[in-house]
């Protein structure tokens, strides 16, 4: 069974997400920038009221993923007060000035979040040579990386993706997410062999997943 995550901007949409059948929900604030991280609270809330793993987004702002200091001490902060929270998994990702990983703030933080497990997200796109931080990421400790194989979706990251799969083999899971659709995931799945798979599954202009989308996203990505 291909496993979908489905990206929730508020409790209300990961309420939708599990009941219509996502296996996780990655739990974020900010969805005008991509993602950022959900109050203490909110989280709380939603670990509460969703029976499915929740992995929550440590970004303190949108932009780029490079991090003063102080901005480093925040995400610390968060994966510590997330950790007595005990959410399943966390998500974040920091670069260097030059877009390539910053490995040693990555595995401080995955060992601060030890032993919940870590997703690398999209700051991957970012990155020239994928192979070299693919291998980083991997190195470091974390258990998936998600992305749109560095292009702008997956349909166009698509054969990169493929790659990625092949290269990474069972050593971390390579999550496509951006752009994912009912309506691609079928051959985004059968194209590259990845066994999970990411949306935030909005099909208007609002903030709330849509449940029909999430089943069919379930139903294509299986079939």
């Amino acid at each position: 069974m291909i496993q979908l995550e489905i990206a929730c901007f508020n409790p209300e949409s990961a309420i939708i997400a599990a009941q219509a059948g996502a296996d996780r929900i990655e739990l974020c604030a900010g969805i005008d920038v991509g993602g950022t991280t959900p109050d203490f609270n909110t989280t709380q809330k939603v670990l509460i009221q969703v029976p499915i793993p929740v992995f929550v987004m440590v970004r303190p702002r949108g932009g780029d993923f490079v991090y003063t200091d102080e901005e480093f001490q925040t995400m610390k902060a968060s994966i510590a007060a997330f950790k007595k929270l005990q959410v399943h998994g966390m998500v974040f990702g920091i670069l260097e000035e030059d877009d390539t990983l910053d490995e040693a703030r990555n595995r401080l933080l995955v060992a601060l979040a030890h032993p919940i497990p870590c997703t690398f997200h999209r700051a991957f796109d970012r990155v020239k040579h994928w192979e070299i931080a693919l291998e980083q990421i991997i190195d470091c400790g974390f258990s998936t990386v998600l992305t749109s194989g560095t292009k702008a979706n997956v349909l166009e990251g698509l054969y990169e993706l493929q790659a990625m799969q092949q290269h990474a083999g069972d050593r971390i899971t390579i999550m496509p997410g951006g752009g994912l659709r009912s309506s691609n995931v079928r051959q985004i799945v059968h194209t590259t062999g990845v066994h999970f798979v990411h949306s935030s599954a909005i099909t208007d202009e609002g903030t709330l997943a849509n449940p029909e989308e999430i089943i069919a996203l379930k139903k294509e990505s299986n079939a």
